[in-house]
């Protein structure tokens, strides 16, 4: 009784532990994850480095072709959220008609854009799913023997009827999905001729 009763007093506290790390380890992703966030060239970089990484992992086996096509119909998915608005007009003609909503309060701020995906949650679902194939790479049941240059002709193909389509909505609802930063409006500088000191 004593020994069933320690064996799982024991599994308790290991179950217990096991939980503890994993919420610390939870937390420390998460803060350093937020502390990210204003660093969105630095974030980029990484996931450059990490495709690199993928890419010649990909390369040196000279397999996991299928993954690749997956991968690349996920990031296709991925930038697609990226360029569209939040609220789509052609699923709610009421907010195509009226348009971006101009400030009524001093409080508000006008935003003619607000995607879909935001920039945050799509370099970071991006950079997962790159680690997510990257380890995929590691196991023999993800290589599944395909003809490569098939299935990079029809996401080559896949790529240009999705861009040609999202392409042909901004122009059909006018709206642009990048900005940079608040626009300027130029007026006179310094005072009027007549305010200006005269000898």
């Amino acid at each position: 009784m004593d020994g069933g009763d320690s064996s799982g007093a024991g599994a308790g506290s290991a179950a217990a532990a096991a939980a503890k790390w994993r919420s610390d380890a939870s937390r420390a992703f998460q803060y350093y994850l937020d502390r990210s966030t204003p660093h969105a060239t630095g974030r980029w970089l990484g996931t450059l480095a990490a495709a690199a990484i993928y890419a010649l992992r990909v390369y040196m086996v000279q397999g996991f072709y299928i993954v690749t096509y997956g991968l690349g119909i996920y990031l296709l998915n991925l930038l697609i959220g990226f360029l569209s608005p939040m609220v789509d007009p052609e699923l709610d003609p009421s907010a195509a008609a009226e348009g971006p909503a101009l400030p009524t309060r001093g409080s508000d701020e006008f935003k003619p854009f607000i995607r879909r995906l935001p920039e945050f949650k799509f370099w970071y679902a991006i950079t997962k799913a790159f680690v997510v194939a990257f380890v995929m790479t590691f196991f023999s049941v993800f290589d599944v023997p395909v003809f490569w240059p098939i299935l990079l002709c029809y996401w080559v193909v896949l790529f240009v009827l999705t861009m040609k389509r999202q392409i042909v909505h901004m122009i059909k609802y006018k709206y642009v999905p990048f900005s940079i930063g608040k626009q300027k409006y130029g007026g006179k500088k310094g005072g009027s001729s007549s305010s200006s000191p005269r000898d």
